[in-house]
């Protein structure tokens, strides 16, 4: 007999702002607890050391969280100069150290070479799979490996001004999908002649979440019952804003719940298309109902992602 799925079929999305100390599994677990939801996700790790935006995805949410992990993100965070640790953050031992603290001059004058596509290798603690293990429990063995470099984007890296002295210093970075900040703050202290590692990281936007939108576990949580309805969840939606809307029949709407391809040219005369490319995702909505992420090929509206709305 199949196991009956404990919690509520809620969809939606929730700007959780995660707190220190717990990793972003812990922290889904509690706010799927919290939020007596059946089916949970996020889009986006952030380390245990980190806090800020962590988007929890609940119900059919989940199946646009590749949405939200693709998205431009933001972090704000605090450097100390002088030392490298085996984490490249305030929680490793400390391997190496440097007299050297730059300036502002210095540091203004190098961050330039960080913008754009730029090759990264990843932390010796990351999550990055090695032979089918963790990086990071492998690096727990005292087992050294070799990771690859990787290329990611920098969008923007701002030096802040914060007064903390000249052993430390405070960034603000926009960056792409899969971009370590303790590579990247470890990469910018060798560039300056010395080494460094996070004290602080804060991750501020994960695409169209942001501090504004944010709850606390606490705040969730003071909320008991009544969190689900309280009107924290946002629209499965809302990671979708820069994908077309492709408007489809009632028809065709219950042929594509099915899993079937709709006709692309029924579609472009009630739709404007233009611009589309073969393989483009496209939302399939009827009404106001999202029925689908869908991509457009040979002529068709092929359904990638049913939802359940």
């Amino acid at each position: 007999m199949a196991r009956k799925r404990r919690g509520q079929p809620i969809s939606g999305w929730l700007a959780l702002d995660k707190p220190h100390g717990l990793t972003s599994t812990q922290a889904l677990g509690k706010a799927r607890r919290l939020m007596d939801a059946a089916k949970a996700g996020h889009g986006g790790t952030l380390d245990p050391l980190a806090t800020g935006i962590l988007p929890i995805a609940f119900g059919d949410a989940t199946k646009t969280v590749s949405f939200a992990m693709d998205s431009q993100k933001t972090y704000h965070f605090d450097v100390i100069w002088g030392a490298a640790t085996t984490t490249d953050d305030l929680e490793g031992e400390v391997t190496e150290t440097s007299d050297v603290r730059p300036t502002p001059e210095c540091i203004n004058s190098e961050l330039a070479r960080f913008i754009g596509q730029v090759e990264q290798i990843p932390p010796q603690y990351s999550a990055i799979k090695v032979n089918g293990q963790r990086a990071y429990d492998l690096a727990r063995d005292n087992q050294k490996v070799d990771l690859k470099p990787r290329t990611v984007r920098i969008d923007r890296f701002e030096y802040i001004d914060s007064d903390l002295g000249p052993d430390q210093a405070t960034f603000e970075v926009d960056c792409g999908k899969g971009t370590y900040i303790r590579a990247l703050v470890r990469d910018l202290a060798i560039s300056l002649g010395t080494f460094g590692h996070i004290a602080a990281l804060r991750r501020v936007r994960c695409g169209p979440f942001d501090e504004k939108m944010a709850i606390s576990l606490d705040k969730l949580e003071a909320l008991g019952h009544k969190a689900a309805g309280s009107g924290v969840l946002l629209p499965v939606e809302t990671v979708l804003d820069d994908i077309p809307a492709l408007a489809l029949t009632e028809e065709e709407a219950r042929r594509m719940s099915h899993g079937q391809s709709v006709s692309l040219f029924a579609v472009a005369n009630r739709t404007p298309i233009s611009g589309l490319t073969p393989g483009a995702a496209v939302q399939a909505v009827c009404g106001d109902r999202l029925i689908a992420l869908a991509t457009v090929a040979d002529g068709l509206v092929k359904p990638v992602r049913v939802l359940n709305s």
